[in-house]
């Protein structure tokens, strides 16, 4: 019989309102000169576009939100950057380094 497991991770919509949780960090790391997400034993070496948009990932703004932030700066199609960036945010959400805003932290 499956065990149900003890946390679920969000489905990020465009409406979510994506953060990041107390024990994940985005943080320059001077010795790598990168920006690197740090967890428990864990530190993640995101692309230039993720930092990008982990750097909108504040619990006020949505995705929505988000995605208009960079259409404008990159004058791009904000259907494709609204894929991309839910594909991202959803991934990281399954790891559990991002939360949305109507979710506690355990």
């Amino acid at each position: 019989m499956d065990q149900p497991t003890r946390y679920t991770r969000p489905i990020l919509q465009a409406a979510s309102r994506p953060h990041l949780p107390r024990h994940v960090k985005l943080r320059f790391d001077k010795t790598r000169e990168r920006w690197v997400i740090l967890a428990p034993e864990k530190v993640l070496v995101p692309d230039d576009i993720s930092v990008e948009v982990l750097q909108l990932c504040d619990g006020v703004r949505s995705i929505s939100d988000i995605v208009a932030v960079l259409a404008e700066k990159y004058a791009a199609d904000p259907d494709l950057i609204q894929t991309d960036c839910l594909a991202l945010l959803q991934d990281l959400a399954n790891k559990a380094f991002l939360l949305t805003a109507s979710e506690t932290t355990v």
